[in-house]
């Protein structure tokens, strides 16, 4: 069995924090549960155990007992942001694709459909390319 490279050692006043933690006040499930598991983490139990008494994957326990050691007990309590992928449409690109719904539709169409905006949007090269989803979750905030 190999050795664990990132071994969890608490001081007294980090044990107490996770303790209390976990004993009071509210917290998410998610920090309680990263909680527990650095507190047995460094009683030495095996990631497999703490995997079945936690139901955190065993990558994930290393993943906390890795941030624990590189980075410190709230880097392996609280989660990194995550702000995901950048925005298709600008302010002035939303601006144009509401003009185009409230103008008059092209000829033979009773109504401008998302998948026309998406087109004209493109066409007019204010976007190099979007789904007609996108058009339609930004129209929708703008109500």
């Amino acid at each position: 069995m190999r050795k664990k490279i990132f071994t969890v050692k608490l001081t007294d006043e980090q044990r107490k924090q996770l303790n209390a933690l976990i004993n009071k006040g509210k917290h998410s499930a998610r920090v309680i549960k990263r909680a527990r598991v650095l507190l047995m983490a460094e009683q030495d139990k095996k990631d497999e155990e703490i995997s079945t008494l936690v139901g955190y994957c065993i990558s994930q326990i290393k993943n906390i007992r890795k941030r624990f050691f590189l980075e410190g007990l709230d880097s392996a309590l609280k989660e990194k942001s995550r702000p995901g992928a950048p925005r298709k449409l600008d302010k002035r690109a939303e601006e144009i694709a509401s003009a185009i719904a409230c103008t008059n539709p092209p000829e033979g169409r009773s109504c401008w459909t998302m998948q026309m905006i998406a087109d004209k949007l493109v066409e007019l090269k204010y976007v190099s390319d979007i789904t007609d989803e996108a058009i339609r979750l930004r129209l929708k905030k703008k109500r």
